[in-house]
């Protein structure tokens, strides 16, 4: 099966280098027009320049694509609208949008300013919150539209000293899994991602020798198939050395109590509402309230 995107409109945010750039060149290979937004400062989110989505909209040009650049600000309601004006006044649309800007403010909790905990909110989601919610109303119009999330391990299982990045990347796919439902009648499906690269945001947080194996390449072909006519939607994909594995947010098959239930009652049946044998998914919360009622 070939996949290709002659004809799609496609917005990578934070493209101006690593996982972003993979996936805005690999995208443009494949027949897509891209806009490709990249603020352009450092990790933690200060400065800014054009350069960077300039660069990469030479390098497809000069391998015989189309793109153009966009230094806005993802946390900038207005700065993210004006990436999909610039797509449609450019190009007539949007049909693909994969959300990948992102910055780092690591530290413990317990040492982690209010400002640095909202600042990777307002990227990381906000900033996918604004970019999607300015292309929703034109792929419902095109009734067609890919949404990619960029979520992470350190949302889906943890990570020490990341809990702005990982409350941020846990919400991302809570998001998803909610613009799959209302997005469904219009052909718009929502997916994560959940790359394991080597970039400069994650320099100095992988283990030695990783550098060579991680390649952010790596991590494109999910997006890739994510983004296609025939992808799916609701999932959340992890990436990276070649390892694709699908993610799933389980339930147990739990117990159900009776009569005046008490903490001690908890406690006593705790080992089998731990039990995780049988578990399973759920598509929407309708269905995890069916469950609780014994449905």
């Amino acid at each position: 099966m070939s996949i290709r995107f002659d004809g799609k409109i496609a917005l990578v945010t934070g493209a101006g280098g690593g996982i972003g750039r993979c996936h805005a060149l690999e995208l443009a290979k494949r027949g897509a027009k891209i806009i490709i937004n990249d603020l352009g400062g450092s990790i933690e989110g200060t400065g800014g320049s054009l350069t960077a989505a300039e660069t990469v909209v030479e390098e497809i040009k000069a391998a015989g694509g189309e793109a153009i650049a966009n230094g806005d600000s993802v946390a900038d309601p207005k700065g993210a609208q004006n990436m999909i004006d610039q797509a449609v006044k450019a190009y007539g649309g949007i049909d693909i949008v994969i959300n990948n800007a992102g910055i780092l403010r690591d530290k413990t909790f317990a040492k982690m300013t209010l400002e640095d905990f909202e600042a990777v909110i307002n990227v990381h989601l906000m900033g996918a919150v604004y970019v999607t919610k300015a292309a929703f109303p034109v792929m419902k119009e095109r009734n067609y539209g890919r949404i990619v999330m960029t979520t992470s391990a350190s949302g889906l299982f943890g990570n020490f000293g990341q809990s702005n990045y990982g409350a941020a990347k846990l919400a991302l796919v809570g998001l998803a899994n909610t613009l799959k439902l209302e997005g469904d009648k219009f052909n718009i499906r929502a997916n994560s991602v959940a790359p394991v690269a080597f970039t400069r945001m994650t320099d100095g947080l992988m283990p030695e020798g990783a550098e060579e194996k991680l390649d952010p390449n790596l991590v494109t072909p999910a997006v890739i198939y994510l983004c296609s006519e025939n992808a799916p939607t609701g999932h959340i994909i992890e990436a990276g050395a070649g390892y694709f594995s699908k993610v799933e947010i389980v339930e147990g098959m739990g117990v159900h109590l009776s009569g005046e239930i008490t903490a001690e009652d908890v406690a006593d049946n705790y080992a089998q509402i731990c039990d995780m044998s049988g578990a399973r998914t759920f598509a929407t919360s309708f269905d995890a309230v069916a469950a609780v009622l014994g449905g």
